[in-house]
């Protein structure tokens, strides 16, 4: 960088001070908090990354130094919320992925369901249920809501991988069919509520530094917790 577009010393000093007021106003929300979804310390929060994030790069650009601050988040953190202030609607997007870690235990799992409904099929679908992962997989999410799938899967022979929950706000609830031909087209970030992330990555994060716990959450603003 050149020495004409540095920022000045009286700029670095101006960021340090931001930063030390944002800690202040961060504590002082803490200390207020009424609950784990406190409004007040999820925009402190945020105003506090924000802070720490300029300072740092004013005292790398003016003096080629860095801080010892880690904004957790900051790369895939939420844009600021853009939804309406009282959301008459809401819409949960929900991704779960799973491996099928025991193909026979999910093949056994399928060819049991498929014979509590009739007498043993040898040609049709029970039968293809009962060798084919393609077919047992339609038979068993035919057959159990998703959340009943995430309790048991180990049961259906899955190993769970990273999920993530978005609550979105809207203005109005869509009409009868409207998105079902592409229903995860128009997901909005700017509109998301809270998102709730489960991953391993975040016991890797724990390992590390104690920051994980095995889920991360964020809210409207890309405060994350």
């Amino acid at each position: 960088m050149s020495d004409a577009a540095q920022p000045t010393a009286a700029e670095v000093r101006a960021a340090a001070e931001a930063v030390k007021a944002a800690l202040d106003r961060h504590l002082a929300a803490v200390e207020r908090r009424t609950g784990d979804d406190d409004t007040a310390v999820y925009e402190a929060f945020n105003a506090l990354a924000t802070a720490a994030e300029a300072y740092d790069e004013l005292l790398y650009d003016r003096y080629d130094e860095v801080t010892p601050f880690e904004i957790p988040g900051a790369d895939g953190a939420l844009p600021p919320y853009a939804g309406p202030d009282e959301p008459h609607a809401l819409s949960l997007l929900i991704r779960r992925d799973y491996a099928v870690a025991e193909p026979q235990r999910l093949l056994a799992q399928a060819r049991r369901l498929t014979e509590i409904d009739g007498p043993a099929d040898t040609t049709g679908p029970a039968a293809r249920a009962g060798v084919s992962p393609l077919a047992a997989l339609g038979v068993l999410f035919g057959e159990y809501e998703p959340d009943e799938i995430a309790s048991r899967h180990k049961e259906f022979g899955l190993e769970e991988g990273d999920s993530t929950l978005w609550v979105t706000a809207a203005e109005e609830l869509p009409e009868p069919g409207e998105w079902l031909n592409a229903p995860f087209d128009h997901a909005d970030p700017e509109r998301i509520v809270c998102r709730f992330d489960v991953s391993s990555v975040f016991d890797e994060d724990e390992d590390g530094d104690g920051a994980g716990d095995g889920g991360g959450k964020e809210r409207a603003g890309g405060s994350g917790s």
